[in-house]
């Protein structure tokens, strides 16, 4: 398996909608992806296996940090380290801009993620309550870069 990051192209997009709705978190619609794809505050990566994708991550500037908007990976994928590597990717370019922190929300029922976070030193900073489907609490961590 030979993993390749790259930014996203409007061209991924297509391969992404395809399947955000079966295989990717329910959270985001393929409208706002799309709409995220034009704001020139975001970067948006692909992860790609023969050409294939098979996760994605993005990452927006607010001020003087960056904010994670979404990591998702294809659920036949998972626990082979993609999700570790698009967050590498995006840790990268948030550390080359001299910024400060990055930030995030997490579902608390996702304890993959979670644990994927802290490995990279984020931290939990604060809650915000019935954040996802206004139902789920997410934990808001943070990796504090200087």
């Amino acid at each position: 398996m030979v993993l390749q990051i790259s930014p996203m192209e409007m061209k991924h997009f297509y391969d992404i909608e395809e399947i955000l709705s079966t295989e990717f978190d329910d959270f985001w619609s393929s409208s706002i992806l799309k709409d995220e794809l034009q704001n020139s505050n975001s970067q948006y990566f692909v992860a790609l296996i023969n050409g294939v994708v098979v996760g994605f991550a993005g990452i927006w500037k607010a001020v003087n940090e960056y904010h994670i908007t979404n990591i998702a990976v294809k659920k036949d994928m998972r626990r082979k380290g993609i999700g570790s590597s698009l967050l590498e990717k995006l840790i990268e370019v948030v550390k080359s801009k001299n910024i400060d922190s990055i930030t995030l929300e997490v579902n608390f029922k996702n304890l993959s993620a979670i644990e994927l976070y802290k490995k990279y030193n984020f931290k939990q900073v604060g809650i915000r309550k019935k954040y996802y489907n206004q139902t789920d609490d997410a934990l808001i961590m943070t990796l504090f870069l200087n």
